[in-house]
């Protein structure tokens, strides 16, 4: 019995994929990544924009085709489409055989074992599961790099998001779990650990007496030796502490880079969207950031045609942007979400408005973000190697601290023909471009290499 998995969305989807991969094989059952050779295509969808959820359903009827072209038996439609639709999803999509909700995952083979048997079926609801230490993986990741999910769901309640209404309230894993895991994938050769939570800095609240306990996380998390980079994602200004600004700053195993998701620069826009911060209390948390923690990366993303946001408000936004001088930033144009309490504002903006604010937005970023990597040329990096270029096998390719996985842009190195995937290559920068830097090795800048070398002095 075979089963391909086609995973859509964020990374914390991902985890919940590589966890259902997990049980599965522990139950006999063989992965395969040939949908024809499947018996049980499963597609863990997302559901957060529309245009997520587009691609949700066309992956959805493009697996179907296997029922009639391939061997499979059983599709299963799993993750936030099938959370937040539930029964209209198997009503309307009669190739689908059975839907499970986000919190689901753990009865991944109640749903195969019902469908292999001709029933179409529903789990899907309340369900406040978390995986920890213990829980069955496969990791589809780079064997260097893991995302470990700190905790699921989230208490914020943004006017256009509808994350909280699928994935229910934030529930922490504790710090012990969590430091167990990764001193287990340390142990099995990975170097990267991105943490991930819909709100990184919220970690802990739930379960140490409404304190926010991501410092103490992070420094627990150094003390795993083998582990060299340890990277954070969506960090929401609210809970960013002293403590926590301090823990980044002294510890070299973290990255120096700040995910920090603000959607907007204008008052009054950030009020109607339901956030706590204000323009000046970012200015002021970046700025912190900045004088703290020396070389900090600082990555955001913003939201354009919220209802009701005016020329003027935009702009406001613009000139933030222009001052502010963020390294990484991405944008959205906003998406009508029902369920969420800007479905029904007034003043719904105009696609083609958003849309020009959007290349607006994009085309200023990107003139910023070539300054940035241009003022990094002849500045040394570490690089972790990733892979080789298709066409110059002389180009070595890989991510510093600046860019985190899948969503930022690659550093190039020329001339080294010998650093391999998983490698920390010591680099100078030679040239800045707008998404990407290339560079090239500095003399004895390959970590592995210097370990083989002092090895074979002490032999």
């Amino acid at each position: 019995m075979k089963a391909g998995f086609i995973s859509l969305g964020c990374s914390k989807n991902l985890v919940d994929t590589e966890v259902m991969l997990g049980i599965l094989k522990e139950h006999g059952i063989e992965i395969t990544n040939k949908p024809a050779e499947a018996d049980i295509l499963i597609v863990n969808t997302c559901a957060f924009i529309q245009s997520a959820k587009e691609e949700s359903i066309t992956t959805i009827l493009n697996m179907a085709e296997y029922k009639e072209s391939g061997r499979c038996r059983s599709l299963i439609v799993a993750g936030c489409l099938g959370q937040r639709y539930k029964q209209e999803l198997l009503d309307e999509i009669p190739e689908a055989d059975a839907i499970i909700g986000t919190g689901a995952w753990g009865r991944i083979m109640e749903a195969v074992e019902a469908t292999l048997k001709g029933q179409r079926l529903v789990i899907a609801g309340k369900d406040e599961a978390l995986y920890d230490e213990n829980t069955p993986r496969i990791r589809t990741t780079p064997g260097y790099t893991a995302y470990v999910k700190i905790a699921e769901g989230c208490n914020n309640r943004c006017a256009f998001c509808a994350i909280p209404y699928i994935r229910g309230d934030y529930r922490s894993r504790t710090i012990e779990d969590i430091k167990d895991e990764v001193t287990n994938l340390a142990e099995n050769g990975v170097k990267e650990i991105v943490l991930i939570a819909q709100d990184s800095t919220e970690y802990g609240r739930d379960l140490y007496a409404g304190k926010p306990m991501l410092a103490k996380l992070l420094q627990e998390l150094c003390q795993v030796e083998k582990i060299r980079w340890i990277r954070t994602l969506y960090s929401y200004p609210k809970y960013f502490t002293d403590e926590l600004i301090d823990t980044i700053a002294r510890e070299p195993k973290l990255c120096k880079y700040v995910d920090l998701p603000l959607q907007h620069a204008h008052d009054g826009v950030l009020r109607s969207m339901r956030r706590p911060d204000t323009q000046e209390q970012m200015r002021e948390l970046i700025q912190k950031l900045r004088t703290r923690i020396p070389g900090v990366t600082i990555r955001s993303t913003f939201l354009v045609g919220f209802p009701g946001e005016t020329d003027a408000q935009y702009q406001t936004l613009r000139n933030f942007l222009e001052e502010m001088r963020l390294d990484k930033v991405g944008v959205f144009t906003y998406s009508r979400e029902e369920g969420t309490p800007a479905y029904d504002m007034p003043n719904q903006v105009p696609e083609d408005v958003m849309q020009e604010r959007y290349h607006d937005l994009m085309s200023l970023q990107c003139k910023i973000s070539e300054q940035i990597n241009q003022s990094l040329e002849g500045k040394e990096l570490d690089v972790l190697v990733e892979g080789r270029d298709e066409e110059q096998p002389n180009i070595a390719v890989g991510r510093s601290y600046r860019e985190s996985p899948d969503v930022d842009g690659q550093v190039y190195i020329e001339n080294d023909t010998t650093s391999q995937p998983g490698d920390i290559v010591r680099i100078r920068v030679l040239q800045g471009f707008t998404y990407d830097v290339v560079g090239e090795p500095v003399d004895g800048g390959n970590e592995q290499e210097k370990d083989a070398s002092a090895a074979k002095k002490e032999e």
